[in-house]
């Protein structure tokens, strides 16, 4: 017993000598992508190809997984290590022992019900924890707008370029149809109403094969996603094949292919250009990148070492040690005849 109580009380004096850490914690809210109001609108009006827009990005982590991704980056940490002199802080001589000593202080964590993000910072200096959390969520969001990250910017870089593209094809197969020539013989075997529909589904199909490709980027052919958007195409192309007939001579096959082409290009320029407005209407709406709920502040309290539990381990200790000792003196002793 004497051996417990000691060992609890050189614990106890011994908790003092170990310097105390400060726990500083900021919280924030994770942003999501909205479809709202004349963007709902837009994307509505679209029909089945409503859903391109979520395969642009990956359609992998959620807004709040990958803002955590970032919090653990090397980019992010050296950003933190240059600011507050860390290698001196820890007296190590390297950056990359720097990183492991800062990912050993710092703590990142999405909630389960929600999407608040909150960081933790470990530090014998209060201030410094403070200062130190508050700069991971400064650098994050300047992180975040030079990566342009979210997800309204990719969709509206993604369309743009698709846009340009079927512009170009558009003027294209505009020059091409006026240099074919009116041909109302044509028209009347192929009418207009069956070569706007033929053109409108040419348009889904190339539409859902790019939708197919943004997929394929983010996950593997077996994926129920994948799997399901390659149906999808399939269907869309079936349905293009039993659209098409014979044109009785050339001059009418010119022409058709040709109203075709201009029809097509002419859906799949109205496809993308509405996709690239709703773009541009949600990230006018990204102006507030995150919603701080708690700043920082330096804690008052340490967060460790608990003395408590000090002295009870090495009371525990001295305890076991007593017991070996008893048990070696009891096993030494010579046996009495």
């Amino acid at each position: 017993m004497a051996a417990t109580f000691v060992g609890g009380v050189i614990g106890a004096a011994g908790s003092f000598l170990i310097p105390p850490t400060y726990t500083a914690r900021t919280s924030f809210i994770s942003p999501q992508p909205q479809q709202g109001g004349i963007a709902a609108a837009a994307l509505a009006s679209l029909g089945a190809l409503s859903g391109l827009a979520g395969a642009v990005t990956g359609g992998g982590k959620s807004p709040a997984d990958q803002y955590v991704s970032l919090l653990h980056s090397v980019n992010l940490s050296d950003r933190v290590i240059d600011k507050f002199a860390l290698i001196e802080v820890y007296d190590v001589k390297y950056k990359e022992d720097a990183r492991k000593k800062l990912a050993m202080n710092t703590r990142f964590g999405v909630g389960k019900k929600d999407t608040i993000i909150a960081i933790e910072v470990d530090d014998h200096d209060a201030k410094r924890a403070a200062d130190m959390a508050n700069t991971y969520l400064q650098e994050l969001r300047s992180l975040t707008e030079t990566l342009s990250l979210t997800e309204a910017q990719q969709r509206r870089v993604f369309f743009e370029k698709q846009l340009k593209e079927t512009q170009a094809n558009l003027s294209a197969a505009q020059l091409a149809l006026q240099k074919s020539g009116f041909n109302a013989t044509a028209l009347k075997s192929e009418p207009k109403s069956a070569a706007e529909t033929y053109a409108r589904l040419q348009a889904l199909a190339t539409a859902a094969e790019v939708k197919l490709q943004a997929l394929r980027r983010s996950m593997s052919d077996a994926a129920a996603e994948v799997q399901q958007q390659m149906g999808i195409v399939t269907e869309l192309r079936g349905q293009l094949l039993r659209q098409e007939r014979p044109v009785s001579t050339q001059s009418d096959q010119d022409y058709v292919s040709a109203y075709r082409e201009y029809k097509y290009q002419e859906a799949l320029f109205d496809i993308f250009a509405r996709q690239f407005e709703v773009a541009k209407v949600d990230e006018a709406r990204d102006d507030h990148v995150f919603q701080v709920i708690d700043v920082a502040t330096p804690p008052e309290r340490k967060s460790k070492p608990k003395r408590l539990y000090v002295a009870l381990g090495v009371a525990y200790v001295g305890f076991m040690l007593a017991c070996c000792w008893f048990w070696r003196k009891h096993q030494t002793r010579p046996a009495v005849s």
